[in-house]
């Protein structure tokens, strides 16, 4: 049961969350209007509010949720302090550790919410977004790929001299089948076309079938195939990863890591940054909390003062060990965590110090 101290911190704290986050969000698109200003002309009002700003806004809260988090709790804690509240709660008995429950309680709300709009209900406005982007501001998309090639099955490798993706069509088409490591049968084709699904139509192919002893060959104008390949899986285009829920993103990984395919670091990184961002909600809400519930002389100032100083470290940190993972020193699940072991180590280290 929550009790009277419990509903009034998650009270504050709630309410101070969404009050930063609307005021960040109100100064982030006076900025954004200013810098696009030529691209919201040209296109229509209406897909302007509704494909664009209706999607920009929540996914903009939600990259920097926890550092919002940060900064409300020092903001109403070091409030609540500066009123003597905080000397009031641990004089009536309230102990330090019993003071963080409604802190954590608050904290896994905005997680668990985190967590539900970044996994699976930003990503489908993501497509809207992106998609207005390319279209009005500046197309980022990549419709043209050259010399593919992967494996799409256990014994089957694919082949592509070059693909378009505006429309679904490839050529120097080729595909091996393999018996172990001798090679079973080869298709050619001139022309490959996606028809939705698997479902492939060769042109001018070419199969030819080995055997034992002897070779056999087929020819024809076209074949309709199944073939285990759609064009997300040949072009990757920037931003594709922010597209995808999290289920959707731990099949393509896993699908793209058995067709040997080496540029998925993105998909990696934005898969993990996903829980870490949910785990960094209570570090950072337990660093806020040792860091501001003691009065000092230097008042709420120096308080926000740290608060913005850890908070852009938290950004740059995050920012240098998604350049471990592209580089290749680190995988992606230990560069999204990095900062975060590294964040609890001083949030331990501050509640120590505090709970003294």
């Amino acid at each position: 049961m929550l009790k009277l101290l419990d509903r009034y911190i998650i009270r504050k704290f709630i309410g101070t969350y969404c009050f930063s986050l609307a005021l960040i969000l109100a100064i982030t698109v006076m900025f954004d209007i200013n810098e696009k200003i030529d691209a919201f002309q040209k296109a229509p009002l209406e897909e302007t509010i509704f494909d664009y700003f209706v999607n920009f806004l929540p996914y903009f809260a939600m990259q920097f949720s926890p550092l919002f988090v940060f900064i409300s709790v020092i903001f109403f804690t070091s409030k609540l302090a500066g009123n003597s509240e905080i000397i009031a709660m641990l004089s009536s008995g309230v102990s330090f550790r019993r003071l963080l429950r409604p802190y954590m309680i608050s904290a896994a709300m905005i997680a668990a919410l985190t967590w539900v709009l970044s996994a699976y209900v930003i990503p489908p406005a993501n497509a809207k977004r992106i998609d207005f982007t390319n279209t009005y501001v500046k197309d980022k998309r990549v419709s043209v790929i050259s010399n593919v090639q992967m494996k799409i099955g256990a014994n089957q490798v694919v082949f592509l001299g070059d693909f378009n993706s505006t429309n679904n069509r490839g050529s120097r088409f080729s595909l091996d089948t393999f018996d172990g490591q001798r090679l079973k049968s080869r298709l050619t084709a001139g022309i490959a076309s996606w028809h939705g699904g698997y479902s492939w139509r060769l042109r001018n192919f070419t199969e030819r079938k080995f055997g034992d002893d002897r070779e056999t060959v087929r020819t024809g104008f076209e074949l309709d195939s199944i073939i285990v390949l759609q064009p997300q899986d040949i072009i990757i285009s920037r931003q594709d990863q922010e597209k995808m829920t999290s289920p959707e993103l731990a099949d393509y990984i896993a699908r793209q890591k058995e067709r040997g395919v080496a540029n998925i670091k993105q998909f990696e990184i934005e898969y993990h940054r996903r829980y870490a961002a949910c785990a960094a909600a209570f570090i950072l809400t337990l660093i806020g909390v040792c860091l501001s519930s003691k009065k000092v002389k230097g008042g709420m100032g120096l308080h926000i003062g740290i608060g913005l100083v850890l908070s852009f470290a938290y950004i740059l940190f995050m920012g240098v060990t998604q350049s471990f993972a592209i580089s290749g020193l680190t995988s992606s699940a230990v560069a999204m965590w990095i900062p975060n072991i590294v964040f609890s180590i001083i949030a331990i280290v501050l509640y120590i110090r505090a709970n003294r």
